[in-house]
């Protein structure tokens, strides 16, 4: 858990990979979007990339110009945003609801994140597991 919030763990690198994952990728829409500055916008995307959580691809050569996309890692991270959103969804959203729904491609349903035991398939709650040391 440490380890996950020394990435994410400030939120503006959340936000930036929310909106990635949202199909904001490029530099100044990032900006735009969330309203944050160059220095602080290119420092978090400097960390994003070399954390192998977004990858650069360049989409003109004149001037240079790179878009963020997310790697195979970054999308996993998503998975820890779309509970975080969850949660917050469920405790924080109020009576106007959630400001963004899920629909899942598969059924078309709009949906939330739910944690499964991956021996199972059962619904997993905190009250439903004990912890163990794992450095064995």
């Amino acid at each position: 858990m440490a380890r996950t919030f020394d990435i994410i763990g400030e939120p503006w690198t959340a936000l930036i990979v929310r909106d990635v994952y949202a199909g904001i990728v490029r530099f100044e829409d990032l900006k735009r979007d969330l309203g944050i500055s160059r220095k602080v916008l290119a420092e978090r995307l400097g960390r994003l990339l070399e954390k192998e959580i977004l990858r650069r691809h360049q989409y003109s050569d004149r001037p240079p110009r790179f878009e963020y996309l997310l790697t195979e890692k970054g999308f996993d991270l998503c998975a820890v945003l779309l509970a975080a959103m969850a949660w917050g969804d469920r405790w924080t959203a109020g009576p106007a609801g959630p400001p963004v729904l899920l629909r899942h491609q598969a059924c078309g349903e709009v949906t939330h994140a739910v944690l499964r035991c991956a021996g199972c398939g059962q619904p997993l709650d905190a009250t439903d597991v004990d912890l163990e040391d794992g450095t064995r």
